[in-house]
């Protein structure tokens, strides 16, 4: 039973990972300027914010979950600001000729950062509790163990996405010449920047 439960968790955390937001675009970016290893790491930031979200979501933190909705507000212009400044930067950053070693200090930092930036949209909390809820966890149709496979496979699931999405970009690495590694870093700058005005925007609505 807790096999199922662990394919469905992998599939959701699978899906929510995949669409290509903000958290997709700075993965790319850094994979094609640091290299694949600090793509991977930048995703898994995002792996881990989506199970820290999916264990507040199956173990029915609902305390947890309701304060975070309430401070909705200043997460998203936390955020928001915080992609505004990602965005600029790499709009105005030249591009690295080659992929850049990164030390410990560089992969922790793109770890935390991405981490942050996925926990500053709470709405995510709700995808979760939405899917959880109509698998039944925080009632007695799920036991404990069928709610910690369901979160390990939502990290599975999520880190998996992050493995193939950097490993396919850094494939084709070698393709990308360093005029268009400009245009690519000017695009990715715009489009975080999109998001974070976006975010801002709804602060005031």
């Amino acid at each position: 039973m807790t096999a199922v439960y662990l394919i469905k968790g992998l599939l959701i955390g699978f899906s929510i990972a995949a669409p290509v937001g903000p958290i997709g675009i700075l993965t790319i970016k850094r994979t094609l300027t640091e290299g694949r290893v600090s793509g991977f790491v930048t995703g898994m930031g995002a792996a881990m914010a989506d199970t820290f979200y999916g264990i507040i979501a199956g173990f029915g933190l609902t305390a947890i979950a309701s304060f975070l909705l309430t401070q909705a507000t200043w997460i998203k212009l936390i955020g928001g600001s915080f992609l505004l400044f990602l965005g600029v930067k790499s709009f105005i950053t030249k591009p690295a000729s080659t992929a850049a070693n990164v030390d410990s200090k560089g992969l922790f930092n793109n770890l935390i950062s991405t981490f942050f930036l996925t926990i500053a949209n709470p709405t995510t909390i709700l995808s979760f509790l939405a899917i959880f809820a109509g698998l039944g966890l925080g009632t007695t149709k799920a036991s404990y163990a069928s709610t910690v496979s369901l979160v390990l496979g939502v990290f599975i699931g999520s880190a998996l996405w992050w493995f193939i999405l950097s490993s396919i970009v850094s494939y084709f690495q070698s393709k990308i010449t360093p005029v268009r590694l400009i245009w690519i870093n000017r695009l990715s700058g715009l489009i975080l920047i999109s998001f974070g005005l976006y975010a801002l925007y709804s602060c005031i609505n």
